[in-house]
């Protein structure tokens, strides 16, 4: 198995690194930030045309006929960036929910637990992870092509059920200012007994874990949510490379007593620190964008949360009294990373996946670390 990029691979990145700096500035980065985290819809557009959200849609149904590890290439660059919006959701949802793989249409998720929802006031659709509809086909409403594949047991909710429930959703404060989130009570009600939401994930990767199973993206329940939690740990992983790079940066730009900041050894070994966590992070990232397998995933959002929360930290100190200003990026970067480790999968359920793969137990498992990533 060949872990190098290939040249095209490399291209594609390039690619939307590029596109990212041209639509998506730091000017507009900040925009962003003035007007509450809400969707650009034109900013929405380009990222459909350029092929972000139908990346993994066969070219003949329109997309580009990509798969998981170019997926995470460019969902990388866009944590890389702080690009808002939902965009984990939108590109599962290609090819099932009309509009998404354009980016015409707005996708968020339920993630069950009792997690608020992300931009659910814009949304057009919400997805429900599968196994969680007694009936999925119940939920599909207009616009819903059931049967695509890409939603195998997931159902999707649309139209005036999704209408009726943003208008009972309360807004809920959020870390990240970029990210809006709500807690609609009846979203599971409208969505007829949505009763596992992250669970499901959670028991379903326990027994895959246990039982041996390394199938594909639909060779059992449960792929929706390893692929929102593995696109997720890309975007995490984005964002451990960009804090470490601000870093490094500024460390060989300020100085303090007529010399750089990053000739002093505690900043040295802050940096090396934070080299030290992305690239292993980045290791279990590819190499589960290329197995799908379960257990890979979960090691790889452990380790992408934990290298954003603590790069981002470590960002923040070499940055001084600066790096705590409304005025620089830093904080943004923290406060997505602690957001994000709660999203999909968090780390306690990754180590259970982690330590269910090790083979059965007589008790509970001890947590692999005190804490978690998003305690820093």
């Amino acid at each position: 198995m060949d872990l190098q990029l290939s040249d095209d691979q490399r291209a594609l990145r390039s690619g939307m690194r590029d596109l990212l700096g041209a639509v998506f500035d730091r000017d507009r980065l900040r925009a962003a930030v003035e007007r509450g985290g809400t969707v650009d819809r034109g900013l929405w557009r380009e990222l459909g045309a350029a092929g972000l959200f139908a990346l993994r849609l066969p070219e003949e149904a329109g997309g580009v006929g990509l798969g998981l590890p170019e997926a995470v290439l460019l969902f990388e660059e866009a944590g890389r960036a702080l690009l808002p919006g939902p965009l984990v959701a939108t590109h599962l949802a290609a090819g099932a929910v009309e509009g998404a793989a354009e980016g015409e249409a707005v996708v968020t998720a339920l993630e069950g637990g009792g997690r608020p929802v992300a931009h659910l006031a814009e949304a057009d659709a919400v997805l429900a992870g599968p196994g969680v509809l007694t009936d999925p086909g119940a939920l599909m409403g207009s616009g819903v092509r059931a049967g695509s594949g890409a939603l195998t047991g997931s159902g999707v909710l649309t139209g005036e059920a999704l209408e009726g429930v943003v208008a009972g959703a309360g807004p809920v404060r959020s870390l990240d200012p970029l990210t809006p989130l709500h807690r609609a009570e009846g979203l599971a009600a409208a969505a007829m007994g949505l009763a596992r939401g992250s669970e499901a994930y959670q028991a379903e990767g326990l027994a895959g874990a246990a039982s041996g199973l390394a199938g594909g993206s639909e060779a059992y329940p449960g792929a929706l949510c390893r692929e929102g939690a593995l696109l997720t740990a890309a975007e995490q992983l984005g964002s451990a490379t960009r804090t470490t790079e601000m870093a490094v940066q500024h460390a060989r730009t300020r100085k303090q007593f007529g010399a750089p900041i990053g000739s002093f050894q505690a900043v040295k070994h802050l940096c090396a620190d934070m080299l030290a966590r992305t690239e292993p992070a980045r290791s279990a990232l590819y190499a589960a964008a290329l197995t799908a397998d379960p257990v890979e995933i979960a090691a790889a959002k452990l380790l992408a949360d934990e290298a954003a929360v603590r790069n981002a930290r470590d960002c923040l100190q070499i940055h001084g009294g600066m790096g705590f200003t409304w005025e620089a990026d830093v904080h943004l970067h923290l406060k997505r990373a602690w957001l994000r480790a709660s999203r999909w999968l968090t780390a306690a359920e990754s180590e259970e996946i982690l330590a269910a793969a090790l083979g059965p137990s007589s008790g509970p498992v001890p947590p692999l670390y005190s804490g978690s990533a998003a305690s820093g």
